[in-house]
């Protein structure tokens, strides 16, 4: 699901990288809050999934584009 303030090809490509990126730490024996620290994100009790990761993290590079070009 693509969330309304966020455009809808850069939201799959970020989705893409992070998915890519939590792979990398499941493969390395890795938790779902490894891959959170790697993206300097708080590590809450109330992530225990990788999609939620996933989410988390695609969020946070949209966020980080947005922030630079304001």
């Amino acid at each position: 699901m693509t969330p309304n303030h966020i455009n809808s090809v850069q939201w799959a490509q970020a989705l893409g990288y992070s998915r890519q990126a939590c792979a990398r730490v499941f493969r390395d024996g890795g938790q779902p809050s490894d891959a959170l620290s790697a993206f300097g994100l708080d590590v809450g009790a109330d992530v225990i999934d990788w999609a939620r990761t996933v989410e988390l993290i695609a969020d946070t590079l949209c966020r980080r584009q947005v922030a630079m070009a304001a």
